[in-house]
């Protein structure tokens, strides 16, 4: 078999494939078996019936047209894999020569992954919060605790956020009462937000016996409200002392206590730092791609996040028809939300790879060794099991590539400058120092991305444009 390699129009390439007569004549042989399996020839068991009979029965080119059928897209795999084209598609096959006697000539046209020229990765910025606790901090967390076991006061004066109102609440639209939004003595904490933002505005600075008329937006439409204030009652906070601190809590002293609080605010800090850290990064990563993704690369990835979601929503006893129903979206709406998360995954993976491809970054077989032991336990097999399995699907490619996307991802998270929401530059020694080196799957993408767990599924066939 002779190939070669040419870019065509687009983002294509076309692969230009020749096969002697003795490879078609193998293929011939297969077919012409092939078809005595097939069909009922008297006189002969299936699969029996000599080829002589079999051409004498159906006629000679019959088997040529089984072969060619058959045969080709297993030509332009090898040919495929020879050159390592990354194709994302299926291909479109043109028999050039030889369709009907003589040796084989065809074209397969098919569309590749772009190559990216990646302009300043290296220079990529992400904002994460400030990770230092201030005694600010602490305090706030100490009255959120010191709130927990507080005393409610009558008072007389306007009501302001954090007060208790005792309140008489009534809906209704179009004359019609709304159910779950008429309450009386309900008691309800302002600037909570727990009901409609627009009742926590109106009872800003009302006393009691105030009466308030106004109308509000929900999902489903306006509905009109009535209130009455009938009491309001402040918070009256419990003085932070060792004994308070002793019954509040397992330390003996406030001093304890605080340093406590300190501990896991630094702890959930860290943490906080951290998950805004990578998926900064990747954040702005993606804003360099200003490449419109291959359409192929949208779909699969599309239908990979289509797949997962519905597998969620089953998991949770929910039917798609039920999600729709409860959120008031259609099959419309529900596709165009998961393609908004399919395209910037897409831009991340082809951006992963220039970053592999740039600064020269490779999966070593040690590491390649301990990716397929990973996979072959999720998968319940033997590692040298997998191994072959992915060998004989053209996947081993996908796996080296996984690896190299994830340790391209982490590359950046070492290099990223990292500032506060106020734009300072962040000190990193105070962040936990195994956050942005441990291996996370949101480096791989699309198949993975910031929320993802990709997998390579050895019975996929990577000639298929899904690899």
């Amino acid at each position: 078999m002779k190939t070669t390699v040419a870019p065509v129009e687009g983002n294509k390439v076309k692969l230009s494939i020749e096969l002697d007569e003795q490879e078609l004549e193998e293929s011939i042989e297969a077919a012409f078996r092939k078809i005595a399996r097939e069909v009922r020839i008297p006189g002969f068991r299936p699969g029996k019936a000599p080829r002589r009979v079999v051409e004498a029965r159906f006629g000679a080119g019959a088997g040529r047209v089984e072969a060619l059928r058959d045969s080709l897209p297993d030509f332009y795999a090898r040919a495929v894999r020879e050159h390592g084209v990354d194709v994302i598609a299926a291909p479109e096959i043109d028999i050039v020569s030889g369709e009907d006697s003589g040796p084989v000539a065809f074209d397969a046209v098919v569309e590749v992954r772009p190559r990216l020229d990646l302009v300043g990765y290296q220079g990529l910025r992400a904002i994460v919060p400030n990770p230092v606790v201030t005694e600010e901090d602490v305090d706030a967390q100490l009255d959120r605790l010191r709130s927990n076991f507080a005393e409610l006061r009558v008072v007389e004066r306007p009501a302001r956020d954090g007060d208790n109102l005792t309140i008489d609440l009534a809906a209704s639209r179009a004359g019609e009462a709304v159910p779950g939004l008429s309450s009386t003595d309900f008691m309800y904490e302002l600037g909570s937000g727990s009901v409609l933002a627009e009742l926590d505005v109106r009872l800003q600075g009302a006393k009691p016996g105030d009466i308030l008329s106004f109308d509000a937006e929900l999902p489903d439409g306006v509905v009109s409200l009535r209130v009455l204030v009938k009491q309001v009652q402040e918070k009256v906070l419990p003085e932070p002392t060792d004994e308070w601190a002793s019954e509040a809590s397992e330390m003996e002293t406030v001093a304890e206590l605080r340093s406590d609080i300190r501990r896991r605010l630094e702890e959930a800090r860290k943490l906080e730092v951290s998950y805004a850290w990578r998926n900064g990064t990747m954040g702005a990563l993606v804003e360099l791609v200003d490449l419109e993704p291959p359409e192929p690369l949208v779909r699969d990835e599309l239908e990979r996040r289509a797949h997962d979601f519905a597998h969620r929503l089953e998991a949770q006893g929910m039917s798609i028809v039920q999600y729709m129903k409860i959120t008031g979206q259609d099959e419309e709406a529900i596709v165009a939300g998961l393609r908004a998360e399919a395209v910037p995954a897409v831009k991340a993976d082809l951006a992963l790879r220039a970053v592999a491809d740039a600064e020269s970054i490779d999966a070593t077989p040690e590491e390649v060794d301990a990716e397929i032991s990973r996979l072959a336990q999720a998968y319940g097999q033997r590692p040298e099991q997998l191994r072959l399995a992915l060998e004989s699907n053209g996947q081993m490619s996908a796996v080296v590539s996984d690896l190299r996307k994830s340790k391209a991802f982490d590359w950046l998270v070492e290099r990223v400058e990292l500032v506060d929401p106020d734009g300072q530059p962040v000190d990193r020694s105070l962040l936990a120092p195994e956050s942005p080196s441990e291996p996370q799957p949101a480096a791989r993408t699309p198949s993975g991305g910031p929320d993802g767990d990709p997998e390579t599924d050895p019975s996929a066939d990577p000639e298929s444009g899904e690899a």
